[in-house]
């Protein structure tokens, strides 16, 4: 590859920090640019962005690159946090760092790159691109558990293209050992959980900021009061914890489950047993698709799907397409499928892209 000018987004994390190590080591012109994203109340004690910022800044001085700050507080605020509310108001359980990937750090990110004269951007994501006939396509990243394909399933053919992933390649032990040879000085960094302006709150904390609570009934499958709940929102299909309820006496200490959520009545419905009949399915529906090709994969064909990050996938078939929509049938039934998360599909390695659960 010809030297280029490339724009890494580093995070203050390890992966990122390795990601412009590498490109650094094959000579490119590497720029490195932070990004904050939120403001709120990042002044305290659950949210890193000034520590983040410490670390990024650190590394760029040990490898020896250009580093800036930029701030999308706003950009962000508009374009992912009003959707994440409004998909919990709408009783769905969003996954915000899909929107991230495809509004902030491969778009706002992006474009502020290009302006600063960058070729391409990088990010430290576990995720490969490859060019086939013209046609960038993404693929999982080759360590199986750490792979990040699942949240940049909504990348654009214009966005992958200017996009390389120089971790993508490598094994989460062999970035660290990178790092820790390089003398990078968060070689030894905890991996970051879960999303900023959340951090490691109480999660229900954080959301009674913004949605307040609307107690109702909690009742089961056949329509017995066993308790109440403090608002729809705060609970997603399949969640055991926090319902506030123990055994009763048919089913003494057997744990109970969220299996549905009714928003006319504000009803939540809970039964008791991980493996109860209500929280298995074996269709799913989902809108507001994206496929990384530019057009949805052909019909016929068995594929694997993950309906949630941590999962392997789940062999499938695509019963329906149309326009920004799609059904898919699984072999076998899935547990806890939850509206508003990923059902993002796949052939091998290949990322096809996917849509919202609905």
């Amino acid at each position: 590859m010809s030297r280029q000018r490339i724009v890494v987004g580093l995070s203050g994390g390890v992966d990122s920090a390795v990601a412009a190590l590498l490109l650094k080591r094959q000579q490119h012109d590497v720029v490195g640019l932070f990004m904050k994203n939120w403001e709120d109340d990042d002044s305290d004690e659950y949210c890193s962005t000034r520590q983040d910022f410490i670390d990024a800044a650190a590394v760029a001085d040990v490898i020896g690159i250009e580093f800036e700050a930029v701030n999308f507080a706003a950009e962000y605020k508009e374009r992912v946090f009003a959707s994440f509310l409004h998909e919990y108001r709408a009783g769905r359980t969003p996954n915000p760092d899909v929107l991230c990937n495809a509004e902030i750090k491969f778009k706002a990110f992006l474009d502020h790159a290009i302006r600063m004269g960058a070729n391409q951007i990088a990010t430290g994501h576990y995720a490969r691109v490859r060019e086939v006939d013209g046609e960038f396509q993404l693929l999982r990243g080759l360590d199986a558990g750490k792979d990040q394909s699942y949240f940049l399933h909504r990348l654009s053919q214009a966005q992958i293209s200017k996009t390389i992933f120089p971790v993508g390649e490598l094994q989460k032990r062999e970035v660290r050992e990178i790092a820790r040879q390089a003398s990078l000085p968060n070689h030894a960094k905890k991996d970051s959980t879960g999303i900023c302006f959340i951090g490691e709150r109480p999660f229900r904390e954080f959301l009674e900021r913004y949605l307040p609570r609307q107690p109702g009934p909690m009742l089961t499958p056949e329509g017995v009061h066993v308790g109440e709940h403090q608002g729809l929102m705060y609970y997603t299909i399949g969640q055991r914890q926090g319902l506030g309820i123990g055994g009763t006496k048919s089913g003494e200490g057997t744990p109970w489950f969220v299996v549905n959520k009714k928003l006319d009545t504000n009803t939540l419905i809970v039964a008791q047993g991980h493996d109860h009949p209500m929280l298995f399915k074996s269709t799913l529906h989902a809108a507001d698709a994206s496929w990384i090709s530019g057009s949805a994969p052909a019909i016929e064909g068995l594929y694997g799907a993950k309906t949630r990050y941590r999962q392997t996938d789940a062999p499938c078939r695509v019963a329906q397409v149309e326009s920004s929509k799609f059904t898919l049938e699984f072999d076998a039934p899935q547990w806890a499928i939850t509206p508003g998360q990923s059902a993002v599909l796949y052939c091998g390695d290949l990322c096809l892209g996917g849509g919202i659960i609905n």
